[in-house]
């Protein structure tokens, strides 16, 4: 990490945000990136709030003591009263590599709430997974579900921990379905319902996602695939939904298929695309910031052709102002299309 100052930084970082930090805390919500690295100046390094939890990470290179210290006298000036733990994870594959002292690692277990477009969710700085229980770029997605959803069968597949399907539903949704193969994450997310006082209680189904996808959009999942009995699944009636929202991991292999956002989208999108109702609408995710999103687009719209489908309406979706971008190209890709 940079030997300079890191306050200058962040105190522009800061100033950045101040009418956008009005406008989300008028909207309920306490969850937000204050530093953004990449784009503000040190590459490798994020502060996001959560709440009471000031979540400070590192991707290349370590903090050290006076840096530490520094972010920390910064942020009890700048936004009083949040507790701060550090993950570093600039080891190997991301994994946190720093051990805490036992105080600071009770704190960063503690459970905690906090709120976004007045939905409430948990958080922990600390886990037995690796990524935040809520992604903060995700928050223009689960803002457009929210414009979308009231009266609507909803479906979130890969859904994680349910911060799309928690927001669907608290927005007026009539029905929705969240599909995610950890038990772990669905857990969260079952944990986030009970949090909200929601008008409908969520459906939560455990799976791969392509057996269950399969089977919705009515393309069905067999038990045994060239001679091989494939491992055992939830039986799900073939349903369409008013509005589909996917958002698969970079890249995932099992005995039902393969994720593979670069080479293979359309794997993935095919399904989710029949399980979406006709004139219905599905949003679609892609986070892997070598994609070009108008190549990406293309391949989306020439698959819905080929499965049959028109896309009748294209929307882009963006990340917000505390997710800076040099060139507008966000490694965060969401479109929204009427189908």
């Amino acid at each position: 990490m940079s030997s300079t100052t890191l306050t200058p930084l962040l105190q522009a970082a800061f100033d950045a945000r101040t009418e956008l930090l009005a406008r989300l805390h008028g909207e309920a919500t306490d969850a937000y990136r204050l530093f953004h690295g990449s784009v503000e100046g040190e590459a490798g390094l994020t502060i996001d709030r959560y709440g009471s939890l000031l979540l400070v990470q590192t991707f290349h290179s370590s903090l050290s003591p006076a840096q530490l210290d520094e972010i920390e006298d910064f942020y009890e000036h700048a936004s009083p009263g949040l507790a701060m733990v550090y993950n570093d994870r600039s080891g190997a594959n991301s994994r946190i590599g720093n051990p805490l002292p036992e105080d600071e690692l009770e704190a960063a277990m503690l459970p905690r709430e906090f709120q976004e477009l007045g939905v409430s969710y948990h958080v922990q700085a600390r886990h037995g997974g690796q990524d935040p229980w809520l992604f903060l770029d995700m928050r223009a997605g689960r803002r457009r579900v929210m414009q979308e959803a009231e009266g609507k069968s909803v479906l979130n597949l890969f859904a994680y921990t349910c911060g799309i399907g928690i927001a669907a539903a608290k927005a007026g949704a009539s029905h929705v379905v969240n599909v995610d193969f950890a038990e772990s994450s669905l857990r969260v997310g079952k944990q986030n319902a009970r949090l909200n006082n929601l008008p409908i209680r969520p459906r939560f189904v455990q799976s791969d996602v392509f057996p269950a996808v399969r089977q919705l959009s009515g393309l069905g999942q067999p038990t045994m695939v060239r001679g091989k009995r494939m491992p055992p699944f939830p039986k799900l009636e073939a349903k369409q939904f008013d509005l589909v929202f996917l958002d698969p991991p970079r890249y995932a292999k099992s005995l039902f298929g393969v994720v593979d956002l670069v080479n293979d989208y359309s794997s993935v999108f095919k399904p989710a695309l029949l399980a979406t109702a006709e004139g219905g609408t599905l949003i679609c995710c892609n986070n892997v910031a070598q994609v070009d999103a108008d190549a990406w687009l293309d391949l989306l719209q020439r698959s819905a052709a080929k499965a049959g489908r028109t896309v009748r309406e294209v929307e882009w979706i963006t990340p917000e102002g505390d997710f800076p971008s040099h060139d507008g190209k966000h490694p965060l890709k969401m479109v929204l299309l009427r189908v």
